[in-house]
């Protein structure tokens, strides 16, 4: 056992981590056990401490599963210190622990699983990678060449870079830190395509106002001090003080639950905040805030009350340099003085309440969105580059930072003391405090400056139609401008079989053995077709005079070839068929079937014996047969994940409950504590049969409906979180989606479609003319993808329910949809036993969206 303390402002609880084979227990003692136990195994003792401990009310308990740890992570939570930190996180909860050494943080991280840093940043996953320098990781990983290829956002990149360079939930004096991107907040009109709405990059936050700028540079030149190094600000863009009072309205009441989403790629995309046991008080940013004021709001003049007010502030005021948090690019709930607080009067005799939005956003959703539409705009683009070298790049500090106007108090900076080699203990006290109460500086990534992002003009192909070929041919490109567009019907396939299709699973990553697209029946009949990762490159269309195996090539997908010889043999695996077991009363339908990630298993349910069963996709043979509910398996869903790694099932049944299965992909089998396969947590709540569900593991969230019920949110360890409100008129959710960000999308019955944040709040509802039968999300929930009975697949805006584009009508209704893995292509599944699939890009809409709010 190992014992350290957690890293807070506040009052540092004390962890004791036991490291196992299998699951790591981390135990937060608020009061000693008094026990005697050396005799006894680790394990008894461990029992032994949580009976003790549970019954007096003494511990908070965590633990981490060692499938699903999926960062080890060594950092520093005091830059000036040779001290050692490690973070452990998994999908649900990350821990910030502060070790006595360097040599205990390797004891630590060679008794965990081989994670690395995560499995998103190019880096191995491996015990080294967790003990790499950030240098090393920025050196080590393929996030930047990501980035100026664009197949990563802005955010996105913005968080692998605080996260490398030591920047941490976990941690208030190193909090994650984001630019201001824009600069009018004052017109009730916006338009994002002025250059004089936005903010100039190159420049640090204090030196854009040039008077202002004249002032720091003027207290630099003349600075005389022994021992204290010249400076331009002496604070800093990012402190605890400054992380507190932008978050100062978010904390959860005894009677609700508030999810804050964490978006930081692998590493801990969301933090559930509860109040678990009588003894812990609100948590966490308000309590936080009170505890560094003495127990008192702080003056209300200096409250955070406005978006404009605050960026004047950090224009004007040599005291006032600070940057913004990831929170104001997706967490509109920090706007809001949801609990009611009394914060006082300003000076003008006005409340704080709520925060005082630009004119033009009329909500905190509205404004979230639009600054975040903004930082993954063209000019932010071309200039967050220089940025970047200005907070973690070349400019952080030396002579270029002296000519950017870039330089901070020198005890911000990482190696400036040596805490350690300071022996009077009070002067020692007073630099740590003096540390921690005016802010860090990352770490330095890079020593030369850093590249920009690759320009909007690119080649393009593009569609001829008197010559009916492909041209390459250099289209150059403004911010606001998008391809021309090639026809919206890629090709079609029609099966032997007229059976509808009504699930389709689109596995086309070209990493995989065999790229493919698994179709399911309802006549319980499955197909592997293969998926061309080649035919992007195509530059001639098919032509007649083609062979077939010429043709194949020229088409993104080809039909199973098993298909042909199924109908003159009784092979169970040519006939590729699931059985005839299923349950003459469930309509099957596309939620009634997942498959892996690899395409070698499906999951299917429905059986009359309520199981659901695992099926090799190679052979047609039964793999496994999972029991669990006590009434017929209505639904599934399957959360997501890499090639190589486990993954969570959840089961829906008429029994009323959901159970969630660990799926192991070492073994490729549901596994459980013994040799049977096991659920991991029992959802419970609905009164009637589930219809429909969608689990999330990165947002440790479970969404399930059930027939003329509620539409329920569970955490993946079972509680019940809400229950979302419908509509009037609005019942009977049939179809689910949920997106990476938490938005959560509903399918009522007649077509009725509502939209959700992750903390339950309605975003808008539409009545829809078409009965449908299935929607889909793009992988950033922008867009959503409904199809129905009238044969009509239909591009929605998610956060509005706008209508963006609609489809040329299929031949019949459709069944099932699907995205390949580059959002390409959308491929969709008919009643008559077709599959087609649309060219689709997101951008086309994203460009035409409008760009005055």
């Amino acid at each position: 056992m190992t014992s350290k303390k957690g890293i807070e402002i506040l009052r540092p609880p004390t962890w004791k981590m036991v490291l196992l084979r299998g699951p790591s227990y981390l135990l937060s003692s608020l009061s000693p056990p008094e026990r005697s136990n050396r005799d006894l195994p680790c394990e008894q003792k461990i029992q032994r401490d949580l009976r003790n401990g549970i019954e007096r009310g003494a511990f908070l308990f965590l633990l981490l599963p060692s499938p699903f740890c999926v960062i080890s992570h060594a950092t520093r939570s005091n830059p000036t210190t040779s001290a050692d930190d490690g973070i452990l996180g998994s999908p649900l909860a990350s821990i910030l622990f502060a070790f006595p050494d360097q040599a205990t943080v390797k004891k630590v991280i060679k008794a965990l699983p081989r994670v690395g840093v995560g499995i998103k940043y190019g880096i191995p996953q491996t015990r080294r990678a967790s003990m790499m320098s950030p240098r090393q990781l920025m050196r080590s990983s393929n996030m930047t060449q990501k980035w100026q290829r664009r197949e990563i956002s802005n955010f996105e990149y913005l968080m692998f870079l605080n996260t490398i360079a030591g920047r941490t939930y976990n941690d208030l004096n190193q909090y994650p830190v984001f630019p201001w991107v824009l600069t009018n907040y004052e017109t009730k009109e916006l338009d994002l395509s002025l250059p004089s709405n936005y903010r100039d990059l190159s420049k640090p936050i204090g030196a854009l106002n040039p008077s202002r700028r004249a002032y720091f540079e003027e207290r630099f030149q003349s600075w005389e001090h022994d021992s204290i190094p010249p400076f331009h600000y002496g604070t800093h863009y990012s402190t605890a003080a400054f992380v507190l009072n932008w978050m100062i309205r978010v904390n959860a009441d005894e009677n609700t639950f508030l999810f804050i989403l964490r978006e930081t790629l692998e590493l801990f995309l969301i933090e559930l905040h509860l109040k678990m046991f009588k003894h812990i008080s609100d948590e966490p940013m308000t309590t936080m805030f009170l505890a560094l004021q003495g127990g008192k709001f702080d003056h209300p003049n200096r409250l955070f009350s406005s978006i404009a007010l605050s960026w004047k502030n950090c224009q004007r005021d040599t005291s006032d340099v600070k940057e913004l948090i990831p929170e104001f690019f997706f967490l509109p709930e920090m706007l809001v003085n949801s609990n009611r607080y009394r914060l006082g009067r300003q000076e003008d005799g006005s409340a704080v309440g709520d925060v005082e939005l630009p004119p033009w956003a009329s909500s905190p959703e509205e404004f979230i969105r639009i600054n975040r539409m903004a930082l993954e705009s063209e000019f932010v683009s071309c200039q967050l580059h220089q940025w970047i070298d200005l907070i973690f790049g070349y400019k952080q500090k030396g002579p270029e930072a002296v000519r950017a106007t870039n330089v901070f108090y020198y005890l911000t900076y990482e190696g400036s003391v040596d805490l350690d080699a300071i022996t009077d203990p009070m002067m020692r006290e007073a630099i740590e405090n003096q540390i921690r109460n005016f802010g860090q500086t990352p770490s330095q990534l890079l020593m030369e400056p850093h590249p920009p992002r690759s320009s909007a003009m690119h080649l393009d192909t593009f569609w001829t139609p008197s010559t009916k070929l492909h041209k390459t041919l250099p289209i150059l490109q403004s911010p606001m401008m998008f391809s021309s567009i090639p026809d919206d019907v890629c090709m079609t396939i029609k099966f032997p079989s007229n059976s509808p299709i009504c699930h389709i699973s689109a596995n086309t990553y070209p990493q995989l053995p065999l790229p493919s697209v698994v179709t399911v029946t309802t006549g319980q009949q499955f197909a592997v077709n293969r998926w061309n990762t080649n035919y992007a490159a195509s530059v001639q269309s098919p032509s007649y005079a083609d062979t077939p195996q010429a043709q194949a090539a020229n088409q993104p997908l080809s039909m199973d070839p098993v298909l042909s010889q199924a109908a003159n043999s009784s092979n169970p695996a040519l006939r590729r068929h699931l059985g005839d077991n299923f349950s003459q009363k469930l309509k099957i339908r596309s939620n009634c079937f997942v498959t892996t990630v690899d395409s070698r298993f499906l999951v299917a349910c429905g059986f009359w014996d309520n199981s659901f069963r695992v099926f090799s996709t190679e052979t047609a043979k039964i793999v496994q047969i999972v029991f669990g509910h006590y009434g017929v398996v209505t639904c599934l869903s399957r959360s997501e994940c890499n090639i190589t790694s486990d993954c969570y099932i959840a089961s829906g049944s008429a029994d009323c409950t959901v159970l969630l299965w660990h799926w192991n992909a070492r073994t490729q089998t549901i596994v459980g504590e013994g040799e049977a396969p096991a659920p991991r947590a029992t959802l419970t709540g609905h009164e009637q049969p589930v219809t429909a569900v969608v689990i999330s593991a990165e947002l440790g969230l479970v969404v399930s409906g059930s027939y003329y019920g509620p539409v329920l949110v569970h955490t993946t360890f079972g509680d019940l979180l809400r229950s979302l409100e419908a509509p009037n008129g609005f019942s009977s959710p049939e179809n689910i989606a949920m997106s990476r960000e938490g938005v959560i999308v509903v399918n009522y019955e007649r077509g009725h479609v509502a939209a959700f944040t992750i903390n339950g709040k309605r975003l808008r509802h539409e009545s829809h003319n078409d009965n449908l039968q299935c929607l889909l999300l793009s992988r950033d929930g922008e867009y959503l993808m409904t199809g129905g009975d009238k044969g009509i697949v239909e591009v929605w805006r998610t956060f509005n329910l706008a209508l963006l584009y609609a489809f040329p009508a299929c031949e019949s209704s459709v069944r099932s949809l699907a995205l390949s893995h580059d959002q390409k292509f959308l491929l969709a599944g008919l009643a008559n036993g077709s599959i087609v699939i649309f060219h689709i890009d997101f951008n086309r809409w994203h460009h035409e969206f409008q760009q005055r709010y």
